[in-house]
């Protein structure tokens, strides 16, 4: 694998140990709410254990009993394994790698869903296309209710395997969440596992890049996953603080040094970075309007840090005039939000 000492190693699995096809392997933390639904989704596609492992990989949640619903829903067929401390997410999705057995590995977050069909048809990707290291599929943005909210962007009119070139998309914004991708055992034995220099959310976009780098990826144009958008995302004190915008910099400066496939360019840096900033001043207008000004006056700062361009800083000021103008009214005449 690659020598990277920020990239914990992932063996292979040993010879004697049967293989299925699938590892569907769902990290867990405080989310034994929505984990019913979670695995409902998996036990209707469920192959059997000769072509489906599934397993819950729990971080020392505390505040709910996630093998009390792995015992009610699952009814012996779904694994359990407990951190005895907490580890953290980018740990707790490194023990689902080392202890998946599946020649393809799914990490299906416990909160997020798979629709029916998911997957056989990713399962047709790599039986047609055995080159491939990856697959994923377009997927549903929803609420904390579970509430449809918008489909991610099409990449290609139908499935099949991406163009080389289209790596460069990926760099350029993260466009795939976790929920719609599969990635083969041996592509994670080779490449390593997430990378532990991003701990706030960023891990995830470096991977697929990594991945996408170094090894043909299909499509599926269909949408056949779920990803859970929380509310409290946006009131997280990793969010409010920038901690979550650094670590998206950190990533692309990560992205940018290894270019692994080749094309990371100045003007590629540059474009990723604006992305980034938009998405910080996306934030920043959010918490101006739920009346949190320091919240938002860090993503602002944050936003210029990363990329400060005429059009970021334009974008900023004109938070700060206008949304920050009515966020002083609204203090002034006693109707911000408590």
């Amino acid at each position: 694998m690659d020598n990277h000492s920020h990239r914990l190693s992932v063996a292979p699995v040993p010879d004697g140990v049967e293989r299925p096809f699938w590892s569907v392997m769902i990290p867990t933390y405080n989310c034994a709410n929505y984990l019913r639904e979670t695995l409902a989704s998996v036990l209707a596609q469920d192959m059997g254990s000769e072509m489906m492992q599934i397993m819950v990989i729990d971080d020392h949640s505390t505040k709910d009993d996630p093998e009390a619903v792995v015992k009610e829903v699952g009814k012996g067929r779904v694994e359990f394994y407990r951190q005895e401390v907490n580890v953290g997410h980018v740990r707790n999705f490194q023990t689902c790698l080392e202890k998946s057995r599946g020649r393809v590995v799914h990490q299906l977050h416990g909160d997020d869903l798979v629709c029916e069909g998911f997957y056989q048809k990713l399962m047709i990707g790599f039986e047609q296309h055995p080159e491939i290291g990856a697959a994923f599929c377009r997927h549903m943005i929803m609420d904390e209710n579970g509430e449809d909210l918008h489909a991610s962007v099409l990449e290609m009119p139908s499935s099949g395997v991406l163009p080389k070139d289209w790596v460069k998309e990926l760099i350029g914004f993260q466009r795939i969440q976790t929920p719609a991708i599969v990635v083969k055992r041996d592509v994670y034995e080779a490449l390593g596992g997430f990378d532990t220099r991003l701990l706030i959310g960023a891990e995830d976009w470096e991977m697929w890049v990594r991945v996408a780098s170094s090894y043909p990826v299909w499509y599926e144009a269909d949408i056949l996953a779920k990803y859970r958008k929380s509310s409290q995302n946006l009131t997280s004190k990793n969010l409010r603080d920038g901690i979550v915008i650094r670590d998206i910099g950190r990533a692309i400066a990560i992205i940018a040094e290894e270019n692994r496939c080749g094309k990371v360019d100045d003007a590629l840096v540059k474009h990723t970075k604006q992305n980034c900033a938009f998405f910080a001043l996306s934030n920043a207008d959010s918490l101006m309007s739920a009346d949190d000004a320091y919240g938002a006056i860090n993503q602002i700062k944050e936003a210029i840090k990363l990329r400060p361009s005429f059009k970021v800083i334009r974008s900023a000021g004109r938070i700060i005039l206008l949304d920050g103008s009515k966020l002083l009214w609204r203090k002034l005449t006693g109707k911000a939000r408590s």
